[in-house]
């Protein structure tokens, strides 16, 4: 698929002032490496419910995500996450509604948190090596091991809390 000339070309620096660029990327990569998640708030509106994970290896339930992979933009990451994790697949772009620090990770950790309300899921997931159980649970009645993060996103989306900067 040819989409045309790239509008970006004029503004790429070429030759000393390129390479100059590049090496100070380099040199922040290396000096100030951030490393960079994403997490989707799958919403089914006809059930009122939100689609939980629970992992082997850490304990809660927890909305379903993961790392972005070098080459990867946040979608194509959360789509990958949301098919790993849950058989989840986007019928139409997720809503980027806030980003996080994640602090209790490591003190270079952020987070993006999707809402998702256009989508399909292929077949139930059933338990695997990471995700011990995984299902939709109504707003009013999550499971009781829910990690506080996932409910405090929760309550930022729909019950107008106020966003915090940390995950």
């Amino acid at each position: 698929m040819n989409a045309g000339p790239d509008p970006e070309v004029p503004f790429r620096q070429t030759g000393w002032l390129g390479l100059r660029a590049r090496l100070f990327h380099l040199y922040f990569l290396l000096r100030r490496p951030m490393t960079l998640g994403v997490r989707g708030l799958i919403y089914d509106r006809a059930s009122n419910s939100v689609f939980l994970i629970r992992h082997t290896y850490v304990p809660g339930w927890q909305l379903p995500g993961g790392g972005v992979e070098v080459g990867e933009t946040l979608v194509e990451a959360l789509a990958r996450e949301l098919a790993e994790e849950g058989n989840i697949a986007l019928a139409a772009p997720p809503v980027l509604k806030s980003m996080h620090f994640n602090r209790r990770a490591s003190n270079r950790d952020h987070v993006g948190l999707y809402l998702i309300e256009a989508f399909s899921q292929t077949a139930p997931k059933l338990p695997d090596h990471e995700i011990a159980e995984a299902d939709f649970f109504p707003l009013d009645r999550l499971p009781e091991e829910t990690t506080p993060a996932t409910l405090r996103r929760i309550a930022e989306v729909f019950q107008g809390g106020q966003t915090s900067a940390y995950w």
